[in-house]
């Protein structure tokens, strides 16, 4: 029998976004108040969520598991940080599973979890794990639902 898809979200689900805030100088986060993802390097200063990895090796057991992550267009470096953040957190050929896109309701599966209702979240076909809810507000909410 096939395994189940299931898709994860980079930042704010498997990447404490804001982690990186204390590293950078605040110049810098003062000069980008709304737009904090295009400060060049900022994915790289980034730590996993609390129970991040360890849960993704679980989920990884049970489902043909992807990253899907949406890159800032304005920041290059995002995109290749993001790269390598998998690599250091979650392995050398984890990278080959991640997606970068602005529209993951074009990738076919059966569960998402996500923190945002954007980038085509929302749209997506499979269930919808909303991450941060109160119906997930952490990772072992996640796996209790999965009965991992």
């Amino acid at each position: 029998m096939d395994q189940k898809v299931l898709y994860i979200d980079m930042d704010n689900v498997l990447v404490d976004f804001k982690s990186a805030f204390p590293f950078i100088d605040k110049d810098i986060l003062d000069q980008h108040p709304n737009d904090k993802e295009n400060i060049p390097g900022i994915f790289a200063l980034m730590i996993p969520m609390p129970n991040a990895i360890e849960s993704f090796k679980k989920l990884a057991e049970k489902f043909d598991v992807y990253i899907l992550s949406t890159p800032p267009w304005d920041n290059p470096s995002g995109w290749s940080d993001k790269i390598e953040w998998v690599k250091k957190y979650l392995g050398e050929t984890a990278h080959e599973r991640l997606i970068l896109t602005q529209h993951k309701n074009l990738n076919q599966g059966d569960y998402l979890i996500d923190d945002a209702l954007i980038n085509g979240a929302k749209e997506f076909k499979g269930e919808l794990l909303h991450f941060g809810t109160e119906k997930f507000p952490d990772w072992n909410s996640v796996l209790i639902y999965f009965n991992l």
